[in-house]
């Protein structure tokens, strides 16, 4: 379930205390309990998956469509972002923003996130009030209402999104030129937001296509953990989101297939950027395979924080870098592993690039330290921990479980467990296969006139 992502920020606590004064002594003494959930298929094809939480007397919705910005076809990019927003603006029975309203008024809170392979809508409400959530979603997955006015609205309320997000920030476009250039053919080439000419380019028509293909239940997955009795809630759920019909036809799983990368690829771009960047990224396994957990482990000996390889020697110890990050964003499909390092001013960008490759270089050469792998480790037993304190968190791991890995939900659970057998053998192993020189792109910015997009 850990995702290391340049968009994600991990929780932290005092859990971690108690896993560093304990070693490995901790993982034998603190595990997260396992989720007691059910799993029901609906005749309709919506996958529903509750776990009873008595703790506190509210509920928690999610309800996750399959569907994420590389389902977005080649000049429609941005699709799944601008939809997101579209599925607030009315359906037959509820009036624009009335959605949100309607889960305020009885003390509740809602809100909507899309990534690369999902697009997820909750809700938090005292638990009586379940029915009215089970309402709102079932009407707008039935008959959401696109009109023209609407949809031009949204398109520019997601293009001042795009420009305060992305393009009037420094190094706001990061993430755009990485995935970009250490991409051929797979769409997370491109990134979740979109691009300003796709969104000009988007019509009325293309919009209501992309709902009745992807926003139908047999592509959606309902999580309900809170204070409930699972076979009452499972029939309201039938009650209402059972009676939405389903597609007859099949979703669209088309995705090209990013070829193997066989050469070194090197790039050198400017941006109106206040220093240069370097970066280095290998392609490396999807979420849920065998190599996904070790190469999650050593993102966190790399790059993750102030402690982390690159950071130290890069910041601390060289100064040849004002910032030094990275990550394993380990996706659905094959995605990247990427160091960064933002070149101190006085410094040549060669210097960072050479220290970013020594380090990754070390890993595949040298199994890491005993020290390294019980910290790596202690922080992933923080981080489920963290991860279980709400119910909103659990119904994130049960639904992430139940999409990304093919309706396995018991992988919630499961992983944990995975992550604690890992070795310093397992995570070299992983750095020896995919952190090879065939298999890297670097890309240097240097700051000056960006290039037309």
């Amino acid at each position: 379930m850990p995702r290391g992502c340049p968009r994600a920020v991990v929780a932290c606590g005092l859990v971690v205390l108690a896993a560093c004064a304990l070693g490995a002594a901790v993982h034998a003494a603190v595990r997260p309990p396992r989720m007691a959930y059910e799993l029901v298929k609906l005749p309709n094809g919506l996958t529903v998956v509750l776990l009873e939480d008595h703790s506190t007397p509210i509920v928690h919705a999610q309800i996750w469509y399959h569907v994420g910005s590389k389902d977005e076809r080649t000049g429609r990019t941005g699709f799944a972002h601008l939809f997101e927003h579209l599925m607030f603006k009315g359906s037959k029975n509820v009036q624009p923003e009335q959605h949100a309203s309607a889960i305020s008024a009885v003390g509740g809170m809602s809100n909507a996130y899309t990534t690369e392979d999902v697009t997820v809508f909750w809700e938090t409400v005292p638990a009586q009030y379940l029915p009215l959530v089970l309402w709102l979603e079932a009407d707008r997955m039935a008959s959401l209402r696109i009109d023209k006015d609407t949809f031009n609205r949204e398109r520019e309320v997601v293009k001042e999104e795009r420009r305060m997000r992305i393009e009037n920030q420094p190094y706001g476009r990061l993430p755009e030129v990485i995935y970009d250039q250490a991409f051929l053919a797979h769409p997370y080439k491109h990134t979740t937001i979109g691009s300003m000419k796709d969104l000009e380019a988007a019509s009325v028509d293309d919009v209501r296509e992309f709902y009745r293909t992807y926003y139908v239940p047999n592509n959606a997955t309902l999580a309900l953990v809170g204070d409930f009795d699972a076979k009452q809630a499972a029939a309201l759920v039938t009650d209402y989101l059972g009676k939405v019909t389903r597609s007859e036809r099949a979703i669209p799983r088309d995705i090209p297939r990013e070829p193997e990368q066989r050469h070194e690829r090197r790039v050198t771009l400017n941006e109106s950027w206040p220093l240069p960047v370097v970066v280095v990224a290998y392609h490396v396994a999807a979420d849920g395979a065998a190599d996904s957990y070790p190469l999650h482990i050593a993102a966190k000996i790399l790059s993750d924080g102030q402690s982390s390889r690159v950071y130290r020697r890069l910041v601390y110890e060289e100064g040849s870098a004002l910032s030094a990050f990275g990550g394993a964003n380990i996706l659905e499909d094959p995605s990247l592993f990427f160091a960064v390092g933002v070149v101190q001013p006085g410094h040549d960008p060669k210097q960072v690039e050479s220290a970013l490759l020594e380090e990754l270089d070390r890993l595949r050469n040298q199994p890491v330290t005993p020290h390294e792998l019980e910290r790596a480790k202690n922080q992933f037993t923080r981080d489920y921990i963290i991860g279980r304190e709400s119910n909103q968190e659990k119904a994130t791991q049960l639904a992430h479980a139940v999409v990304i890995h093919n309706g396995d939900a018991g992988s919630a659970d499961g992983e944990f467990e995975i992550f604690l057998r890992t070795t310093a053998e397992d995570v070299q192993q992983v750095a020896k296969k995919y952190f090879t020189p065939q298999n890297r792109t670097v890309i240097t910015v240097i700051p000056g006139q960006a290039s037309a997009r």
